[in-house]
């Protein structure tokens, strides 16, 4: 269900909100059974040997449970969020403390928001099957221009000199970003399997870190290669307590180099963590 290439008269808010959950629901189930008959079939071929790290909760805060979250990052003391879903996507300013929206804006209701990354001044947020990026003034959400990207725009982050953008599959697209244009690319592997459904990303300490969709799990990449470093398990982080939702997937990766903090959350989530991770046994 292409919901992004509807006929216009037929994008009321309603229509919108109904394609969304539909096509998420789908793509999640449909997504999980082919998960589920491709790790086994890993699993029987092949064994990583890439380190597994554990974690714990620092601090907890308040995230909006009906977010879609698909981009987190905080840059300067201020927490950007991005979400999804058609005639639902926006990019807003979030109080840290209090999980309040502060400021935000609408995305246009033909686009599925993704990833964000912030750039110098600018804040850049990409887009699902529209394969467009939009950039942003950081200081008022002020929508400055789009750009063309050669595929599915799923996670954004940067390494001070390229933009970097993931599809969903295992590939990571290196960008200029004067031009916007694919300088380089990596496939991403542990060892001799491909890392696949890279989803938001963020830069931290030299190494890519991404959310696998439909995982708990965190994976750390090597941008010179795209080896995997490691893993972080999250999978104790959702209360077990608690019902979840099959789209309340791990989604928004954080990282505060000032003050070397480290927050997630997901898709629904009712919160948003800080974390470290611990060193692998």
């Amino acid at each position: 269900m292409r919901c992004a290439y509807v006929n216009r008269a037929a994008e009321t808010p309603l229509f919108l909100w109904v394609c969304s959950w539909v096509f998420a629901w789908a793509r999640s189930l449909a997504l999980a059974v082919l998960t589920g008959i491709a790790a086994l079939s890993v699993a029987l071929a092949w064994t990583s040997s890439a380190p597994v790290a554990d974690f714990r909760v620092v601090a907890s805060f308040p995230h909006d449970p009906t977010a879609f979250t698909q981009g987190l990052v905080f840059h300067a003391g201020e927490l950007f969020e991005g979400t999804g879903l058609y005639g639902q996507s926006t990019l807003r300013r979030v109080e840290l403390e209090s999980g309040l929206v502060q400021q935000q804006i609408a995305l246009p209701k033909h686009l599925f928001g993704e990833g964000i990354t912030v750039w110098d001044d600018e804040i850049i947020q990409v887009s699902w099957r529209a394969r467009l990026g939009i950039r942003y003034d950081r200081a008022t959400l002020q929508r400055l221009g789009t750009f063309r990207l050669s595929g599915e725009g799923w996670g954004i982050a940067h390494d001070g000199q390229h933009w970097i953008v993931s599809d969903g599959s295992d590939t990571l697209h290196f960008l200029d970003p004067a031009t916007q244009q694919e300088v380089r690319r990596v496939r991403v592997h542990d060892g001799p399997q491909a890392i696949t459904r890279l989803n938001e990303l963020e830069f931290i300490d030299g190494e890519i870190w991404a959310n696998i969709w439909l995982s708990d799990r965190l994976v750390r990449i090597s941008p010179a290669d795209g080896a995997v470093i490691g893993y972080v398990d999250l999978s104790r982080l959702w209360p077990a307590s608690r019902i979840r939702d099959p789209q309340a997937v791990l989604n928004g990766i954080a990282y505060d180099a000032k003050n070397r903090r480290l927050f997630v959350t997901g898709k629904y989530w009712p919160r948003l963590y800080q974390i470290e991770v611990l060193s692998a046994d």
